[in-house]
Order: C-alpha cells, then sequence, then structure tokens
C-alpha cells in the first residue's frame, strides 16, 4: 500500500503539479478541488500517463463534514495520509472596507483558516498515531503584509501564518513537520493568475516576465520545494519557507 499524499486546492498550478511530483516519489496522489471535473481528470490521467497513481475527488471544503468525510475514505480505501499539501486559495479581490460584505470576509476565513484547521483537526491525530506525518500549507505575502483592498484577505492568511505556528508547536515533537510556504510573487498557472487577469493578459505576462525570462514562480520548481520539505531530516525541519523569482522585490522592501 503506497503513503498517500493528499493535495487539497489541486488546480492547474502549484496544487496539481505538486502532486504530480510526489506520484513520481511513489506517493499516491490525492487530488482535491472544488470545480472543474474534467482539469481533474486531465489531472489525474496526466499522472497516471507517467506511471503514478492518483486520485481525484471534487469537494467544497466549506461544506460542514466534508473535509471529515473525505480524509476518513481516503485512509480507510487507499491508504495512510502521509503528506497532506492545503493549497486552498482565499483571494476575494481587492474591496474596500464598504465594499467587503460579512459574508465575503467570512469566506477567505474559511477557505483559509477554518478548512485547514478542520484538516488538522482530522489528520494530525491519524499522523500522531504513526508517529510521522507532514502538513505543507501554502500561504501568501498577505500572510506577513495587509495592503488596501485586503482586509479579508490578509486576515485570513494572517490567521493560517499563525495556525500553522500554533501545530507546529503541539505537534512537532510528535513527529508531524508543519511547514508554512509564503509565495511572495505572481506564480505561472492558469487557475489563479490567469483567471484573475484574463487569457489575453496573462499570455502577455508570461512571455514579458514568464517563460524564459523564469520572472514568474514555475509551479514544478515550488513542487520540487515542497518535496524537499517532506524529505528534510527531523533535525533539520523548516517551518517557514517564502519563495519568489529572482527578479521580485521581497514583500518586506515594499
Amino acid at each position: 500500500m503506497k503513503p498517500v499524499c493528499l493535495v487539497m486546492g489541486a488546480g492547474a498550478g502549484i496544487g496539481a503539479t505538486t502532486g504530480a511530483r510526489f506520484a513520481k516519489e511513489g506517493y499516491h496522489a490525492v487530488l482535491c478541488r472544488r470545480s472543474d471535473a474534467a482539469g481533474l481528470e486531465s489531472a489525474v490521467k496526466g499522472i497516471e500517463s507517467e506511471g503514478g497513481s492518483a486520485s481525484g475527488f471534487l469537494l467544497n471544503a466549506i461544506e460542514p463534514d466534508v473535509i471529515e468525510t473525505q480524509v476518513a475514505e481516503i485512509e480507510n480505501t487507499i491508504g495512510p495520509i502521509e503528506v497532506v499539501i492545503y493549497n486552498l486559495g482565499a483571494q476575494i479581490g481587492d474591496r474596500s472596507l464598504q465594499d467587503t460584505s460579512y459574508k465575503a470576509f467570512e469566506l477567505g476565513w474559511r477557505m483559509a483558516t477554518f478548512g485547514l484547521f478542520r484538516v488538522a483537526s482530522t489528520v494530525c491525530p491519524l499522523m500522531e498515531a504513526r508517529g510521522k506525518g507532514t502538513l505543507i500549507v501554502t500561504s501568501a505575502t498577505a500572510a506577513v503584509r495587509g495592503n488596501g483592498g485586503q482586509h479579508s484577505h490578509a486576515a485570513a492568511m494572517g490567521g493560517r501564518r499563525m495556525l500553522c505556528q500554533s501545530l507546529n508547536a503541539e505537534f512537532s515533537s510528535k513527529g508531524i513537520h508543519v511547514a508554512h510556504v509564503l509565495i511572495d510573487g505572481a506564480v505561472d498557472a492558469p487557475d489563479t493568475l490567469g483567471k484573475m487577469l484574463g487569457a489575453e493578459l496573462f499570455q502577455k505576462m508570461r512571455e514579458t516576465r514568464g517563460m524564459e525570462n523564469d520572472g514568474l514562480i514555475l509551479p514544478e520548481k515550488v513542487a520540487e520545494t515542497y518535496l524537499h520539505l517532506a524529505q528534510q531530516h527531523r533535525s533539520t525541519w523548516s517551518f517557514e519557507v517564502d519563495i519568489r523569482s529572482f527578479s521580485d522585490r521581497p514583500w518586506w522592501n515594499h
């Protein structure tokens, strides 16, 4: 029975790419995403075509009980979850305070913080009983810096970072590696940046900043970092890693 790498937020960017990289290392990749059944099926078939094993599930993480039920099903029918990649975004776009409804603000928290809490509450006891496990959480610049129009996102991602610190404080001594990865730049991903900009502007950005220019963060390189985190010896565990392109100014300098 293969160990499982569970990817929550397996879009066509960091999520699915990381799942595919772990599958190459012998994991069974379980890809979960909210929508786009065709994209999910394509990601699973892509892994299988390379000789890996994978499963895909459509899952809306803000709905009651779905995370808990899915984890139980994976553990019972596929195998032990050894690695979790929590990659759910929580960006609702720039909105003034008056344009940020209670519902919109709460949505960011439910995706970024409460969803992670539910995953950890379900998976960490299983990992603790086995004496090992890895929880890697994709985060954003908003976790360490609030900006105008980012009331929901900054509050949600800041909460995500603090939750990761608390999880690390409780579970690292029990053999569970918790890592908070701050993505401090634009990712070359059609499901995130591509949807925000639109196809035409996204392609223009790829041509001017990305591709051979290496000015956009490449999901396949992020996946290598995630794999490295999962394979780190416990005497040198990293908790927080920030990632940006060589040409991007870091968050603390602007």
